[in-house]
C-alpha cells in the first residue's frame, strides 16, 4: 500500500508543471528616449504589433538572461513594424514574462508589444 501511495504521488509530482506571470514587467519600465505627445487628432492607429523571445531552462539555468530576453524581443517588434523612414511610431510598450516549469525544464517567455500610430499633419 505505502508503495502504490508513493508511487502515485511521485507520478503526480513529476506529472504536474507550473507557470509563473511576470506582471511587474508589464509596466513600461524602460526608459526610451522619444517622447510622442498625442494632444490632437493627427494621427492614426494603424495596428498591434508584437515580438517575441524565448529561453529554455535546465536545473535553472538559462541559455540566455532575461534582459537580453527582452531586448531580442523589442528588435523582433521593430523589424515587424516596419517603421523606418516613415511618419509612425509605436506607442503603449508592453513587456511581459512568462516563466513555466515542468520537473527539471523550464521555459521563459518574453513578448513585447505596442501600437503602431501614423501621424497625417
Amino acid at each position: 500500500m505505502k508503495k502504490i501511495l508513493f508511487l502515485t504521488i511521485s507520478l503526480v509530482f513529476l506529472l504536474s508543471s507550473c507557470a509563473t506571470y511576470d506582471k511587474a514587467q508589464t509596466l513600461n519600465s524602460h526608459n526610451n528616449t522619444t517622447e510622442v505627445v498625442l494632444t490632437k487628432k493627427n494621427f492614426k492607429v494603424i495596428g498591434k504589433v508584437e515580438g517575441k523571445s524565448e529561453a529554455k531552462y535546465f536545473f535553472g539555468i538559462a541559455d540566455q538572461p532575461k534582459k537580453s530576453l527582452i531586448a531580442e524581443a523589442k528588435a523582433n517588434m521593430l523589424s515587424n513594424a516596419k517603421i523606418t523612414g516613415s511618419s509612425k511610431a509605436i506607442i503603449n510598450e508592453n513587456v511581459e514574462i512568462i516563466y513555466s516549469a515542468f520537473a527539471i525544464f523550464g521555459t521563459c517567455r518574453v513578448t513585447v508589444s505596442g501600437y503602431i500610430v501614423e501621424f497625417t499633419e
